[in-house]
């Protein structure tokens, strides 16, 4: 295909070329970054490049990336500190509704064409352009992820996104924060066409503009969830959804995004209008500060990840119960062939199936599912120690077991595998000077359950090779895992944690508060399950080895207690009774209990013992940085986000400055 660039090198983020048929093509492709954002600099150049467009009225417009594999993953987080003052930030925001409101007005065919990931703003520009084509490959992705960041789409997306696909199909779209692949995308109206891999996304882009393709309207459906009494209804039933899980004092965007549509869903400019308003005080407020702070924890993490390039094939793990059994259906599901070693078929058979239960619940489709199952491959021989590339224990908690698994491993240990132990609080050395270089040995600490839980906490001391313990970092990555680098101490860091915040739990119940009341405390503090029910679902059974480990006879009354609990086979959850009776996966509460009780002042009593262990922590040097402790108690015990993490929640409180709370240098997008 024939093209004539125009003024090479007028911009620095942009292209723009003519072919024979006067078609433009313009290609995003910000400079100096691995990904394209929408920063200031860049929006400045596009309203150049729409002076030009609109002065000399091409053909037609196509738009697409000069990223290989990706188009925009969103306008440039790093920019939304730059202030706190709402004037400014609708200034902003105002600026960028007019900018996109020309792209949607040029008076020729306009089309936009992409793979991989179409996030945030860049999928509000994208639906300016009359016709969106998307390549239908698994690394396409289209979405608003906003409300993680604690604001909702606010360069035109909410009122674009109704007209695209309708009121209930947008804002389930935009609440949830959900991505897309191609072919469900389209399929709800936010891209309209996909090209399969064997395709030219350029040819179909040139046919579009050439048949001067347009998209339909939403079918009459999903036009009706847009119709006052209707949009009443959806809002109500939408904010009930979102107090499930949520409550707006502390997570206010998805509540002003639905009084947005309840108010006006109806007028896409009316929405437009409405996000000027709504969104700089959202970006201005302290839950989104907050939650873009936990996006730079996030990266901070990843980051732990690309410290070494080392990748494996192939995993051994030798344990099957919950824990074993689940990581290494984990790891079969994220690609890697895995062997399950245990005593007798009949221990790893329970573990295959629920293999088989997650590979359906996360691959769905029939030909990826059956080869998941091929990957999962018992192994009660051991046969797979040889071959492995990772060896996972993860027996029971049992320091002398370990110690004898692991004299029996050392024969057939090849020298490159990376021998990790799942411990959740025995030291290492404890483990390592078993093998003949003890500096081999790290931990890979998961935690339960592994679907869902997304931190892996990699355990060294000082004996430890730093270059195993930086292949640990990237192997939990390579699977999908966050990887906090802790020190061996007991308990390392989200346990040591949340034994005293656990046992000072079970104090208070002594004392007679309810652990009703006990819970509802921690939830309205912002902890997404209290503590008396975190207790009954991690197992009374593993809190017990826990509190053995790391208290010993000093934890006292509390030992007594669940020793009786657990000798009475009351082990929580998976007994069906616990602190609380559990009915279908539910605990059975009194709904009335924590009536009377000063929810504050008991969170501030919970919580306390906490708060001092993370300080504990941070003296003892059990992780590198008030950063990465905060990020380890975000993602491995689920401290409230919206606060920011532990020691900034605590920084904040008293008036100190906070000095982990800087972006971070590197591609941080929405």
């Amino acid at each position: 295909m024939a093209t004539e660039k125009i003024e090479s090198g007028e911009w620095k983020h942009w292209r723009l070329e003519t072919d024979i048929d006067k078609i433009a093509w313009l290609t995003i492709d910000r400079a100096d970054e691995k990904v394209n954002s929408l920063g200031s600099e860049v929006l400045t150049e596009f309203e150049q490049v729409l002076d030009r467009l609109e002065r000399d009225r091409p053909s037609g417009l196509v738009m697409m990336s000069g990223k290989p594999g990706n188009f925009i993953v969103g306008a440039d987080v790093r920019e939304f500190d730059a202030t706190d003052k709402v004037s400014e930030l609708e200034d902003s925001i105002r600026r960028v509704h007019g900018l996109f409101q020309r792209v949607e007005d040029l008076p020729f065919p306009t089309v936009v064409a992409f793979e991989g990931y179409c996030l945030g703003g860049g999928l509000e520009l994208s639906l300016c352009f009359d016709w969106r084509i998307a390549l239908d490959a698994d690394h396409t992705r289209v979405g608003f992820p906003e409300v993680n960041l604690g604001i909702y789409p606010g360069f035109g997306g909410s009122g674009r996104a109704i007209r695209a696909m309708g009121g209930l199909n947008a804002m389930q779209i935009m609440l949830t924060g959900k991505m897309l692949r191609a072919r469900p995308a389209r399929a709800m109206g936010l891209i309209n066409q996909t090209v399969d891999k064997h395709g030219s996304l350029r040819w179909a882009a040139r046919n579009a503009v050439i048949k001067k393709r347009k998209a339909a309207r939403p079918p009459l459906k999903a036009r009706l969830t847009t119709l006052g009494p209707v949009r009443k209804f959806l809002a109500g039933q939408m904010r009930k959804q979102v107090a499930r899980k949520a409550r707006r004092e502390h997570y206010p965007a998805p509540y002003e995004l639905i009084d947005a549509f309840e108010a006006c869903g109806n007028s896409q400019s009316a929405m437009i209008r409405t996000e000027a308003d709504k969104v700089p005080r959202l970006l201005a407020g302290d839950t989104s500060r907050n939650l873009r702070r936990v996006f730079r924890l996030m990266e901070e993490l990843k980051a732990q990840g690309k410290r070494s390039d080392f990748k494996a094939r192939r995993v051994h793990v030798i344990g099957a119960g919950v824990m074993g059994g689940d990581i290494a259906a984990w790891c079969a599901s994220r690609g890697l062939e895995v062997t399950l070693q245990d005593r007798e078929m009949k221990y790893i058979e329970p573990a295959l199936k629920r293999a088989a239960k997650l590979f359906q619940r996360r691959l769905k489709k029939p030909e990826a599912v059956a080869a998941a199952k091929t990957r999962l491959v018992a192994d009660v021989e051991g046969k797979g120690v040889k071959r492995a590339d990772v060896i996972i224990e993860a027996i029971f908690e049992n320091r002398d077991a370990k110690r004898e698994l692991f004299e029996r491993l050392k024969p057939d240990l090849q020298p490159h595998t990376l021998v990790a132990t799942n411990t959740s609080a025995i030291p290492l050395a404890e483990l390592a000077d078993v093998f003949d270089d003890p500096s081999r040995l790290i931990g890979l600490h998961f935690f339960n359950p592994v679907a869902q839980m997304p931190l892996v906490e990699i355990v060294y001391d000082k004996t430890s090779n730093a270059d195993r313990v930086n292949d640990g970092s990237s192997f939990a990555t390579q699977i999908g895992k966050y990887a906090l680098p802790v020190t061996s101490t007991p308990g390392f860091l989200v346990n040591r944690v949340l034994a005293p915040y656990m046992r000072n739990a079970m104090a208070l119940h002594r004392e007679g508060v309810p652990r009703e009341a006990i819970d509802k405390a921690a939830e309205q503090f912002g902890m997404p399950m209290g503590p008396v029910e975190l207790a009954d679902t991690v197992g009374l059974d593993v809190g017990l080895g826990v509190i053995d480990t790391l208290m010993g006879d000093a934890a006292g009354e509390d030992r007594k207690v669940l020793e009786e609990m657990v000798k009475a086979g009351k082990l929580g959850k998976k007994s069906g009774e616990g602190f609380y009776r559990w009915k279908k996966g539910k605990p059975q509460r009194d709904a009335k209990a924590h009536e009377g009780h000063d929810l504050d002042a008991l969170a501030e009593r919970l919580m306390q013992p906490y708060f001092d262990e993370c300080r504990a922590c941070l003296a003892d040097e059990v992780v590198a940085s008030p950063d990465l402790l905060d990020a380890g108690m975000i993602f491995g015990t689920g401290f409230a986000p919206f606060r920011g993490g532990p020691m900034h929640y605590l920084a904040s409180r008293s008036g100190e400055s906070d000095p982990v709370d800087q972006p971070a240098d590197n591609e941080e997008s929405s």
